[in-house]
């Protein structure tokens, strides 16, 4: 029979924590807890949707193991075994599922790619394209797959709706096309029959011996003619028309095109700099709010404003002002976290949102991007300049609007100009 087990230690409140009783003989098995082995299990629990459930041996598997590992006896050193035996199914499955993670995002980007050549003219989409790809590039998070699912929405409905409408444009220049050559081929028709009916009144006019032989004759001939004439006019109108329609019809195509160029790049996009635009950061506001209700996590919004951009524009010129702010949007994606985002608010001044962030965080991060930005000079002409900026930083509340947070921001950045500009001001 097995030795009597040890008297188990405390617990938290003061009684005995419950011993496993181990059915084996080996008195160097540790003597663990039940509140241990349920820890573990649970452990297992949460990881086992990550695995996927395509392998009937491995689930039949973890199945067991939790069994075992929630019985209220069991033999410790078999359980060891089985943990150990899981270990390695564990690893196999972890491999799957890396690789298939890996197949799916490269069966995306195929899938992004041929979107974009499948279009009628490629700079079309382009703007999403080039989004895509970028959201789509690892390490992906549910908020970038969140947005790489909408961005995938926008570009095929934007591309089947641009192709309806061309569709139809087309269709119609076709028909006026087949129009044009029904005419032609009338014309044609009429214009032969008219040459003979002349020849054949020449013939007869030879042929005349006197006046009253050849009155019928001109008469009919003053008659073809006439009716030449008509058609012709008919003819001469109706083409007219046609191509008064062909280059209404070509004027819409080259608009909606243009059309399309500017809201492939601007729909949530800003051209210049790449940032989101307003209508992008209001999406991207609304998205991470809803995640900060649901998880109960903190969120950060900074509200930053290039330090003496009015006078940098005056000096330097519009073209200097719009490199720095791209040198400004360049340098801020290369410091941000991949969860971070970047809007550009207006004119000089950009929003970053960060979420999980505290408030002491994130105003570390913006004076971590103001320390990189002194770094980093861009050229104007030959002319080496440095930016500086100063930012407001808002934690979000707990019944506060995203709006609401942003204007806070921007009262603690105008506060930090005050201060003295280049500076990080908490709201």
């Amino acid at each position: 029979s097995p030795p009597a087990a040890e008297a188990a230690p405390a617990g938290p409140m003061g009684g005995a924590a419950t011993p496993i009783v181990t059915a084996s003989t080996d008195v160097s098995a540790p003597a663990l807890t039940a509140d241990f082995f349920e820890q573990i299990a649970r452990l297992i629990d949460y990881a086992r949707p990550a695995l996927g459930t395509d392998d009937a041996r491995f689930n039949e598997q973890t199945e067991t193991l939790l069994t075992a590992m929630r019985q209220p006896e069991t033999d410790v050193l078999a359980l060891k075994r089985m943990l150990g035996s899981f270990g390695d199914r564990l690893s196999f499955a972890a491999e799957d599922q890396a690789e298939i993670k890996v197949t799916l995002l490269k069966l995306l980007h195929l899938i992004i790619e041929n979107i974009g050549e499948l279009s009628l003219d490629d700079r079309w989409l382009k703007g999403q394209i080039e989004a895509l790809m970028t959201a789509s590039t690892p390490p992906l998070t549910l908020r970038r797959l969140d947005d790489v699912e909408r961005r995938l929405k926008d570009v095929i409905f934007k591309q089947t709706e641009a192709k309806g409408r061309a569709l139809e444009a087309q269709e119609e220049m076709r028909q006026m096309l087949a129009t044009f050559i029904d005419r032609l081929s009338q014309m044609t028709e009429s214009t032969s029959a008219y040459h003979g009916k002349l020849e054949e009144n020449a013939r007869l006019i030879e042929q005349a011996k006197t006046l009253a032989d050849i009155a019928p004759v001109l008469k009919e001939v003053v008659g073809a003619t006439r009716t030449m004439a008509h058609d012709s006019l008919s003819a001469r109108d109706e083409l007219r028309g046609m191509r008064e329609r062909a280059q209404v019809t070509e004027a819409e195509l080259a608009k909606l095109h243009q059309e399309l160029d500017r809201v492939s790049s601007q729909a949530r996009h800003d051209p210049l700099t790449g940032a989101l635009n307003r209508k992008g950061l209001e999406e991207a506001v609304n998205r991470e709010v809803s995640n900060v209700r649901r998880k109960e996590t903190p969120l950060c919004m900074a509200l930053l404003d290039i330090d003496n951009f009015k006078q940098l524009n005056d000096t330097l010129g519009h073209a200097s002002g719009d490199v720095a702010l791209t040198h400004l949007a360049t340098v801020t994606r290369e410091v941000m976290r991949p969860q971070d985002t970047l809007a550009r608010y207006g004119g000089e001044e950009f929003v970053i949102l960060m979420p999980d962030t505290a408030l002491d965080n994130g105003i570390e991060a913006m004076t971590r991007l103001q320390r990189e930005l002194t770094k980093r000079f861009f050229l104007a002409g030959t002319e080496k300049v440095l930016i500086t900026f100063s930012a407001g930083v808002a934690q979000l509340a707990a019944d506060e609007t995203g709006q609401s947070a942003i204007k806070r921001a921007d009262q603690a950045m105008y506060l930090a100009k005050r201060s003295g500009k280049n500076r990080v001001l908490g709201a």
